[in-house]
């Protein structure tokens, strides 16, 4: 991937998390939310405002995380939230970016970073509002970070399917009933895998969940260090749409990681890393478990039968195991002799810590 043009000017000055005494003390994600109990998708616009810090404009499209912290005169949110409609979260986000940056051109503004991020579910980002998504991703002027918070429904309106709901879960519109067992039997699209193959010039793309908050933390600041329009895709358990006890979130969202269904990666001006747990896995220093660990830990799945189980692994272990580049590039693999396309494969970002890689324990959420 060839970076041709200049970076866009203010980026802000972001040092990685190395440990988790690194993480700012100071909060500008509250009290006062309405979330449910062990909400990931909460505790990830927590993460968003300690790695981003004061300096920052947020701007969140129509969603669960908009319904639950926006109530009549009352919000979490200490630095600057604004509302967009469920799909423009693409065009809000570049058109502030645009907006600060005429406003510091006619010296209306002081010249300094400012970081401008948007928010939006998977039913806003990877349905309605994907189109805005890559039409920003393509101003490469301008310094935004769209962040999906994915938590594999539409969980503002009731737990309906979103193109992010994985094959065979319980939603309000795909139940399991005696006719058809599985209604859902779309299997879940690969959305920022399908925005780097999309977007050569945007300068990082990554993949995180909310269960490992040192690796969240870091890669929003590495993709606002890099500057230009950048997106970030989180994994979110949802104790309420998944049907679990609230307590088990980040077991539930570090089983995905290690079961494979979720793997960690970020392309950094055209490098692939991957990262913590899946790390391990592609390097063959870890095993997958099997994913009969994390789908029965869960309501959703519970009708699932041992065929069910059985094809869901089969389609988690082609993702690995027959793919170009495992877990990421949705291509099956080229016959032996065939050139295969070449990719720098990198090391963790910045010497941050490497989640994951220091055992159990390293995904610990930060304070």
């Amino acid at each position: 991937m060839a970076i041709t043009e200049a970076r866009p000017a203010g980026r802000p000055d972001l040092a990685p998390i190395r440990t988790i005494r690194d993480v700012p003390v100071e909060e500008f994600y509250t009290s006062g939310h309405r979330t449910c109990q062990g909400c990931h998708s909460a505790l990830l616009m927590k993460y968003l405002a300690k790695a981003a810090g004061p300096r920052t404009v947020t701007i969140g499209a129509t969603g669960c995380m908009y319904v639950a912290n926006t109530s009549y005169y009352a919000t979490p949110w200490v630095i600057p939230w604004m509302h967009t409609q469920l799909g423009a979260t693409g065009a809000a986000v570049i058109g502030a970016a645009a907006g600060y940056a005429v406003q510091q051109r006619k010296g209306k503004l002081p010249e300094e970073p400012i970081n401008v991020i948007g928010i939006a579910g998977d039913g806003g980002g990877a349905d309605m509002g994907l189109s805005a998504i890559s039409a920003a991703l393509q101003h490469t002027q301008y310094n935004a970070l769209i962040i999906l918070y994915d938590n594999e429904s539409y969980a503002n309106t009731d737990i309906q399917a979103s193109g992010s709901t994985p094959w065979g879960a319980v939603t309000a519109f795909t139940p399991s009933g005696t006719v058809r067992r599985i209604t859902q039997d779309r299997w879940k699209k690969n959305t920022p895998a399908m925005l780097v193959a999309g977007h050569p010039e945007a300068r990082y793309i990554g993949s995180a969940s909310a269960a490992f908050g040192v690796d969240v933390m870091n890669k929003i600041r590495t993709a606002l260090r890099v500057g230009g329009p950048t997106y970030l895709h989180v994994h979110d358990a949802c104790p309420k749409g998944w049907d679990f006890d609230p307590r088990y979130s980040r077991e539930l969202g570090q089983l995905a990681v290690e079961c494979g269904v979720v793997p960690l990666w970020e392309v950094v001006e055209g490098e692939l890393r991957y990262n913590g747990i899946t790390r391990q896995i592609v390097e063959g220093r870890r095993k997958r478990k099997p994913v009969r660990e994390y789908l029965m830990r869960q309501g959703r799945f519970a009708h699932f039968t041992e065929d069910d189980i059985e094809y869901f692994q089969s389609k988690v272990d082609e993702m690995w195991e027959k793919w170009i580049l495992p877990g990421f590039l949705p291509v099956a693999a080229l016959p032996e002799g065939l050139p295969r396309p070449g990719r720098k494969l990198a090391a963790p970002a910045d010497g941050a810590v490497d989640e994951g890689a220091a055992g159990e324990g390293a995904g610990e959420a930060a304070p």
